[in-house]
């Protein structure tokens, strides 16, 4: 078999600008490995891209989708020996395009074994969030046992996985979300607080609940506005992270707080790194983070499934969009 089915954009616009296509079915270079897909994971970058908004990287497939699950099938033989890899193994992946497809090509250092207990649709939903929060959290913010992080947009894939992940290496997390039902949602999955922003104050709320010292971390996909409120949210030497900008990308700061503070402000996007970059962060995965999945202490969440090939792209942007999922969102593949 020589060609594919993938989900491609056939122009920038709404949910339904996704379509179903034939593709040639890639091949496996150096240092990588084809993977038979079966479940693909649905992630918000995804959406940018549909829209015009994400640009992709050079030498990246247009198809979008940057998280698969599937069966390894060829490739790299020497690059899989030394990552403890091989053909016919249930894997999942990081990948910089190409993960709504029956078939993807992923770097060896970017795959991860399926951790026992998980089927291929858990698995998929893991690789794009739990890169993002390690690299983020717990590279560039460095949080510690003990500290405190405030997470916005708690019930989104992202959030469910901080709070999880946050609270396995003993932080304390408050939580941002847009209604009680998604609050209530947090809270279950472990986190210590959460703020229902439509009708609470998060700076007052996160001061309140740190007897006005303020929170050691903030994990932001928002910015814009946001930023300025962060920096009064944060305790001294505290940490501000920004990974998207879906509120916009000017604010005005007060820069007074940051110097009597000592704050830090940063912020990353994953989907450009190198190789290199992305396959240090697997490997702090699988052996710190990996063995608490295993063990049930961090669990996937998925609120909706739907099948790749009857249209299920479409309803699961759609469903993206209107903010009303908690958790993840999953493609499946029938087998080719």
């Amino acid at each position: 078999m020589t060609t594919m089915q993938a989900i491609e954009i056939a122009t920038p616009g709404a949910p339904d600008v996704l379509r179903l296509c034939e593709r040639a079915k890639p091949v496996a270079g150096a240092g990588e490995l084809l993977i038979r897909v079966t479940a693909s994971g649905v992630n918000r970058p995804d959406v940018l891209q549909r829209t015009g908004n994400y640009p992709v990287p050079p030498g990246a497939s247009d198809i979008p989708g940057l998280e698969v699950a599937g069966v390894v099938e060829s490739g790299d033989a020497a690059a899989m020996a030394a990552a403890g890899l091989a053909i016919g193994d249930r894997v999942c992946a990081l990948v910089a395009g190409g993960g709504y497809a029956q078939w993807c090509v992923a770097p060896v250092g970017q795959c991860l074994p399926v951790p026992a207990g998980l089927t291929d649709i858990e698995a998929a939903s893991l690789p794009e969030t739990f890169f993002t929060v390690w690299s983020n959290v717990f590279d560039r913010a460095r949080l510690q046992a003990g500290e405190t992080l405030l997470i916005q947009g708690g019930s989104s894939g992202i959030g469910v996985t901080a709070i999880q992940m946050a609270k396995a290496f003993g932080a304390t997390v408050i939580v941002t979300a847009g209604s009680d039902d998604k609050c209530a949602a947090c809270l279950k999955l472990g986190a210590d607080h959460a703020i229902n922003y439509k009708t609470q104050d998060f700076v007052t709320e996160a001061k309140r609940l740190t007897d006005g010292a303020g929170v050691n971390v903030i994990l932001d996909m928002v910015a814009g506005s946001y930023l300025a409120r962060e920096v009064e949210a944060l305790a001294e030497d505290g940490r501000l992270v920004v990974i998207a900008v879906q509120g916009g990308i000017k604010c005005e700061v007060n820069a007074g707080l940051i110097l009597r503070r000592r704050l830090t402000v940063t912020g990353s996007t994953l989907r450009p790194r190198p190789v290199a970059f992305k396959t240090a962060i697997a490997q702090a995965l699988r052996d710190k983070v990996w063995p608490k999945v295993a063990a049930g202490a961090i669990k996937p969440v998925i609120h909706s499934v739907f099948a790749a090939e009857q249209g299920g792209a479409v309803n699961a942007h759609a469903l993206m969009e209107s903010n009303q999922h908690i958790g993840k969102i999953v493609l499946t593949w029938s087998p080719a």
